[in-house]
C-alpha cells in the first residue's frame, strides 16, 4: 500500500482514457474514469467510484501496487485553488483509518469543477 502519511502526491494530469488504461482491470460495471494524474511513474485515478492509487514499484516497474479508496469513507475534503506565486493546487481528503492525504495538482486544472465532481460522490 501507499505510505499516504508521508508527504504529498505532486501529479500531473492525464487523460480519462491513459488512466483507464492503467487501472481497466480494477473497474466494476458502471464504474468509470473522472478524472487521472500521474507523478513520475505513479498514478492516481478517481473514478465515480474511488480513488485508485497505481504504484509502481522496483527497478523494472512490472510490480505494481493499487491502493482503493472508497468514497464512503472518505469523512472530508478540502481544496485549495492555485494563487499567482503558487500554480498549484492542491485536494485533501480525510480517510477513515488512513487519516489525511494530500495532492498537489500541477498546471492548468479546474480544481472547483472537479470539488463538484467529488462532493457529488462523497456527500
Amino acid at each position: 500500500m501507499i505510505d499516504f502519511k508521508n508527504g504529498w502526491f505532486k501529479l500531473s494530469p492525464i487523460s480519462k482514457a491513459e488512466g483507464e488504461k492503467a487501472v481497466a482491470p480494477l473497474l466494476i460495471d458502471d464504474e468509470e474514469v473522472i478524472a487521472a494524474f500521474q507523478s513520475v511513474r505513479d498514478k492516481l485515478i478517481f473514478t465515480n467510484k474511488r480513488i485508485i492509487a497505481v504504484n509502481v514499484q522496483g527497478l523494472t516497474g512490472t510490480k505494481v501496487d493499487y491502493t482503493s479508496i472508497p468514497y464512503s469513507r472518505i469523512q472530508a475534503f478540502s481544496v485549495e485553488t492555485a494563487g499567482v506565486f503558487d500554480r498549484d493546487c492542491e485536494l485533501e481528503i480525510y480517510v477513515s483509518a488512513i487519516g489525511k492525504v494530500k495532492f498537489e495538482l500541477r498546471g492548468s486544472f479546474d480544481i472547483r469543477a472537479f470539488s463538484r465532481a467529488i462532493g457529488k460522490y462523497i456527500l
